[in-house]
């Protein structure tokens, strides 16, 4: 292991799962995720390319399941350019520690993000009180302290660029996490939204396990500015996307992508935001 780098202090394996663990699927010819457990990781790049970037590192402990879906979608030894992380929350980095090793390859991610990434800062608790299903109510389990990948971590540049991803850029969408973002192709109108939506109920463990399709606002107990998260589904609606791959769930697109998108917006606070919990309406924020 590299000096100093490390998981987080609370990692654990997280014993969740859902019907489409296991699985992958192909937006476009060179953007594929495969679902982790309950949260995807994107792989962008056409089958066999020597030139592919991965986008978040999955739940707890799946650092060598990715690895090897790479390895069958790009080749063996054929390691990224680079991995960007959309936001730090454990579901996203669980991997991470073993594939810079595997890969030493740089990460890449927001600066607010930085100091959830250095070992510096831990994330909030998870908010068990919020209203939800059960998977908010036992969320107390959840990692939030933070990693340290210092060595291999830079900050995405300010422009918008995305690094190794010309046809790419990136939006910060804050709420869910300080640093969080998407990223955005406009040629085919390619939406990656993190978890600024989500296309699945994450709350419900019926939804979770049968992955229920529907766009619901981001994951209550882990989102502590309701207002950010607001204006961020709305940036990312009047981008109008064509096709969406979200953090949980699976990928939406066309009529079903617009027209729920467009319902989420314009009714965020009756939809997304919970009636009740630690960061809702005009308590602290975060």
């Amino acid at each position: 292991m590299k000096e100093d780098m490390k998981q987080s202090d609370d990692d654990k394996f997280i014993p969740m799962t859902s019907f489409r663990s296991g699985k992958g699927s192909e937006v476009r010819s060179d953007v594929y995720y495969y679902t982790n457990q309950v949260v995807n990781v994107i792989m962008i790049g056409k089958p066999g390319s020597k030139d592919w970037i991965l986008i978040d590192a999955g739940m707890p402990k799946s650092g060598p399941e990715i690895q090897e879906v790479a390895e069958k979608r790009f080749g063996k030894g054929n390691k990224p350019a680079a991995i960007i992380l959309t936001h730090g929350h454990f579901d996203h980095v669980g991997g991470i520690v073993h594939l810079i090793n595997e890969w030493n390859c740089p990460v890449y991610a927001h600066h607010l993000e930085t100091l959830y990434l250095t070992g510096e800062k831990k994330y909030p608790e998870p908010d068990t009180s919020v209203e939800g299903g059960l998977l908010a109510k036992i969320s107390s389990v959840y990692p939030h302290e933070p990693i340290n990948i210092k060595c291999a971590l830079k900050e995405l540049p300010e422009d918008g660029e995305v690094p190794e991803l010309p046809e790419w850029r990136w939006i910060h969408v804050p709420g869910h996490a300080p640093g969080q973002i998407a990223l955005f192709r406009e040629s085919d109108r390619t939406l990656i939204a993190a978890d600024a939506f989500v296309t699945v109920k994450q709350d419900s463990f019926y939804k979770v396990l049968v992955q229920k399709t529907e766009i619901n606002g981001p994951p209550v107990y882990l989102t502590t500015n309701w207002e950010h998260s607001r204006e961020s589904v709305q940036k990312l609606e009047a981008l109008k996307p064509e096709v969406a791959v979200t953090g949980h769930g699976e990928a939406v697109e066309g009529e079903e992508l617009r027209e729920g998108l467009e319902k989420l917006s314009n009714n965020f606070d009756e939809v997304a935001v919970p009636d009740h919990g630690k960061w809702v309406r005009n308590e602290d924020k975060v």
